[in-house]
């Protein structure tokens, strides 16, 4: 299992704009249609990555538990297909729906929207402020697959509480470890 760490964005940095297809239901969806009034978190994963699948639970608990807030929350994936079949759009339609996903998984086949975010593995976690700024890119929490440390999402959701909160969020943040995004050649 190759890990690779995210490329942490400079913080600050405007939120890249997108315009992608949900395969679920065919929807398109553009940034500002997911913002939310305090703030978005926007998530590369995919469906096959042993470090998505061992998070995946606590991003769907974290889409309920900020469903109702003045939060935004969008996942992306961005892997080529050809490779990695399990990341198909039909396949992230069903993960969506045999998990419940409180959030929108848009498919990136082209990866304009990876490459704009400076997306670098799965799962990768940035947080916009109201303004669509950048205020948190990095790990969801400290676990890791077999390191025995809990999935919490403690580091994102301290950033989103202190969003919520009206506070500044802490730029004391870890780069997220995962699988490489699985470019096109």
């Amino acid at each position: 299992m190759a890990k690779t760490r995210s490329t942490m964005l400079p913080l600050g940095t405007q939120a890249p704009e997108f315009e992608l297809p949900e395969p679920a239901t065919g929807k398109t969806w553009r940034f500002e249609d997911v913002a939310g009034r305090k703030g978005t978190l926007v998530m590369f994963i995919c469906n096959h990555c042993p470090f998505v699948k061992h998070v995946l639970d606590e991003l769907v608990r974290l889409g309920n538990d900020y469903q109702d807030s003045d939060i935004g929350i969008v996942a992306i994936s961005s892997n080529d297909v050809t490779g990695y079949p399990q990341d198909r759009p039909e396949r992230m339609a069903e993960l969506a729906q045999q998990k419940g996903f409180p959030f929108p998984y848009l498919y990136d086949q082209p990866q304009t929207a990876a490459r704009s975010y400076d997306a670098a593995c799965t799962p990768d976690f940035y947080i916009f402020d109201a303004d669509r700024r950048l205020v948190y890119r990095g790990q969801l929490d400290d676990s890791r697959p077999g390191n025995g440390k809990p999935v919490d999402g403690r580091d994102v959701r301290a950033a989103l509480d202190a969003l919520l909160a009206g506070q500044p969020v802490s730029e004391d943040q870890k780069p997220s470890i995962g699988c490489n995004i699985k470019w096109r050649e």
